[in-house]
């Protein structure tokens, strides 16, 4: 089993024991979605399908607070962003900006694109690279865009 995903269960416990109500809701939310990825795909647990998981949740979390500060709730985009830093104590660090930029411009290179709408085949070719699982691909998508003519 996944190591990310024990210290994740251990620290579920370790909340319940200090009665941090707000964190054993997050990390057991965390958690379901993990179990259900894993059953759903019909694979065991790892750290690839527990970091894949944790990121679309703070994907949508960072979305939902998006959503909350233009409805000028105030207290949901606290909650969302506690909940964000805490789910993002178990992700690995992305990639800084010129790593980034140097793999969009191999990436633009290997597939030989000369025009935005040859985005998808860089995207496609980012897709495949080894570091694609911290790559941000709406961050990607802008420097292309920016790259392409």
């Amino acid at each position: 089993m996944s190591l990310l995903y024990e210290k994740l269960r251990a620290d579920v416990v370790a909340a319940m024991k200090a009665r941090d109500t707000g964190t054993v809701l997050a990390l057991r939310t965390a958690d379901a979605a993990i179990q259900r990825a894993a059953m759903d795909q019909s694979k065991p647990i790892d750290d690839a399908l527990v970091g894949a998981t944790l990121r679309k949740a703070v994907k949508n979390l960072a979305d939902a607070r998006s959503e909350f500060q233009k409805g000028g709730r105030a207290e949901l985009v606290a909650a969302n962003d506690a909940e964000i830093s805490l789910l993002q104590r178990y992700l690995p660090a992305g990639l800084d900006a010129a790593r980034l930029d140097a793999l969009v411009a191999a990436a633009i290179a290997s597939a030989g694109a000369q025009s935005r709408k040859e985005m998808g085949k860089v995207i496609g070719v980012l897709k495949q690279s080894p570091e694609a699982p911290l790559i941000d691909f709406a961050q990607a998508s802008r420097l292309i865009q920016a790259k392409l003519p």
